[in-house]
């Protein structure tokens, strides 16, 4: 199959040779990466652009946008624009982080999961962070979900979805939009990536409060909101976080923000997470 993969990246100077390096080095080699510079200051740029000129299917697109880090829009918006520079004879589409080491059999057992089964419309392995000199597993999801640093995309399924959504929360939307429209999503545990950056190191407060407005966006409602955002602030380590994200959720129902989700959407999001509750409840 072929892969088109793209990588946002912004200052990333001291990740993103490693991160394309590992690709390089892929038993199963992409047919495109395209790294988006958006506005990076340091030599980011440089970095890529000799990666360029020693492997044609690699490529530079400079963009000029905020410098404000904002997870959901600007690093989205940097998506897009290497999304639409591309032409659509990809098989399956990846938006990766440029600070992540894969290891080398990486894209061929992705590959083999997709050819193998049609209905995965998804598909990644896990986040692995350097802790004392150790790799553990970045223990902020469920081992069902593909972190948003390391997405793949069956075409058919990226389009079902309506590709990614520019909001907080965006690779969990993919997932339950991806099974609403009956795709199955492949996690394998053997595929450790090395996260040279811990998710969360550059979020602000603002960002924070972006976490709660995707609930809303969802279409969560107060008690799934709360029941989620005191999950995700004990993930993190700081229940003060909790506060935050109802104050998020409670900001946009005031506003009548627009949805992320159709109401039936909506519906099947709920229905799909309360089941899950009452599993972990053992009801």
């Amino acid at each position: 199959m072929d892969f088109y993969i793209v990588i946002p990246c912004h200052n990333e100077s001291a990740f993103i040779g490693e991160t394309l390096a590992s690709l390089v080095a892929q038993t199963h080699l992409p047919k495109k990466v395209v790294v988006v510079n958006d506005q990076s200051t340091d030599n980011s740029a440089e970095i890529v652009s000799a990666f360029a000129k020693a492997h044609s299917y690699i490529h530079l697109l400079n963009i000029t946008s905020s410098d404000k880090h904002l997870p959901g829009s600007k690093v989205i918006n940097a998506f897009y624009k290497g999304f639409e520079s591309l032409d659509d004879e990809y098989d399956v589409i990846c938006k990766y982080d440029a600070d992540l080491i894969f290891p080398h059999d990486y894209l061929e057992k992705v590959n083999n999961a997709f050819t193998e089964n049609n209905a995965i419309g998804m598909a990644g392995g896990f986040c692995y962070i350097e802790k004392d000199g150790n790799w553990e597993l970045e223990n902020l999801t469920n081992k069902d979900h593909i972190r948003g640093a390391l997405k793949g995309y069956r075409k058919a399924c990226f389009k079902d979805i309506g590709g990614i959504k520019k909001a907080m929360g965006w690779d969990t939307i993919d997932e339950l939009l991806a099974k609403y429209h009956k795709w199955e999503i492949h996690t394998d545990d053997t595929l450790h990536v090395k996260h040279l950056k811990p998710t969360g190191n550059t979020y602000n407060k603002s960002a924070q409060y972006k976490q709660g407005e995707a609930f809303y966006g969802m279409r969560y409602g107060l008690i799934l909101t709360l029941i989620a955002s005191s999950k995700l602030a004990k993930r993190k380590g700081n229940i003060k976080l909790l506060k935050d994200y109802l104050s998020g959720y409670l900001k946009a129902k005031a506003a009548k923000k627009a949805y992320l989700v159709t109401p039936q959407e909506g519906y099947f999001i709920r229905t799909t997470r309360w089941a899950g509750i009452r599993k972990k409840l053992g009801l």
